[in-house]
């Protein structure tokens, strides 16, 4: 996929967790097209504006907003932020691990997960839904392969990925008829700080099992998103496209 040929020039997107690995591609790459870009971060306050001050060498199109999704405070102000933004694209990436057997999980653990990777998504894309239909606008939900087969020891991080798939398929049929596309991608093992828990061993052992020999990167991911926002995929709604590698 070529980005240069996607042009969000006078367009305004949206884009939860927009700091970390994929989120910090996602919204270069909307900026690089020519989008306004809001993103939100839980608490790296730095690196959130370098990201901006990157993204805004010539003009000021990105900005940075706090919001931590395990805050039901900090939700609601958002909310009311974005009240009046007229908002062309939505990416729901904000998300969230606590690994650990299901015996053993403490119920913050399962609450915190399913409220940062689903409750979450449900709100913003429910304050935003009005903004983007009259705009036939475009929302991409970020997931995971996590969500379409399981993994042991992410009982609580699976089930709100599958609730994701969920969300965007019954979404799509819900607002299709007001010209708002609605898609989800479900990335494999992308190689960001999420995997720095993962030994080098088992590193090595990913890239045997991938098809393709590698991690995914996270340009892999804001390109298909971008791909998927664009008028390129205008008859594309309710899927779940898996960036994997080939792996599952």
């Amino acid at each position: 996929m070529n980005q240069a040929k996607w042009d969000f020039t006078g367009t305004t997107a949206v884009v939860t967790g927009g700091s970390g690995g994929i989120g910090s591609s996602i919204v270069r790459a909307l900026a690089q097209a020519g989008a306004k870009v809001m993103f939100t971060y839980s608490s790296d306050q730095q690196a959130a504006q370098a990201l901006a001050e990157q993204c805004n060498v010539t003009d000021k199109r990105v900005e940075a907003i706090q919001a931590n999704f395990t805050s039901e405070a900090d939700l609601d102000r958002l909310l009311r932020q974005l009240a009046d933004v007229p908002v062309d694209c939505l990416v729901n990436n904000a998300g969230m691990l606590r690994d650990g057997p299901l015996y053993k999980m403490p119920d913050a653990d399962w609450r915190d997960v399913l409220q940062v990777n689903l409750h979450a998504m449900f709100a913003v894309t429910k304050k935003l839904i009005p903004i983007l239909a009259p705009r036939a606008g475009s929302i991409v939900n970020i997931s995971s392969v996590s969500g379409i087969s399981g993994a042991a020891g992410q009982v609580n991080y699976s089930t709100a990925k599958a609730g994701v798939h969920g969300f965007t398929r019954a979404l799509a049929r819900e607002v299709g008829p007001l010209g708002v596309r609605v898609n989800a991608i479900a990335p494999g093992f992308v190689d960001t700080d999420m995997l720095l828990m993962i030994k080098p061993q088992k590193k090595r052992e990913l890239h045997r099992d991938i098809p393709l020999r590698r991690l995914g990167k996270p340009q892999d991911i804001a390109e298909t998103a971008l791909f998927l926002l664009s008028e390129s995929a205008s008859y594309m709604t309710g899927a779940i496209v898996v960036v994997d590698g080939g792996l599952y």
